[in-house]
């Protein structure tokens, strides 16, 4: 018997949990991130989102450190 799985979906909005999953960083640490302006999110309703491009937007933003 063959159990089929589906691809995965690429998202275009992530729920924070799953935004601090894909930068793999505590949820705390993302909500911080989020009230201080630093990575942008959309509200729907009561709920909080985060866009893929503002994810990838962040990430580029960040500086390697020198040694």
């Amino acid at each position: 018997m063959s159990t089929a799985t589906a691809a995965p979906v690429d998202r275009l909005l992530y729920t924070p949990e799953e935004a601090a999953e894909a930068l793999a960083i505590g949820r705390s640490t993302l909500y911080e991130l989020m009230a201080e302006g630093v990575l942008k999110y959309i509200k729907l309703g009561r709920s909080r989102r985060i866009r893929r491009t503002d994810l990838e937007h962040y990430v580029a933003s960040l500086a390697p450190i020198a040694h």
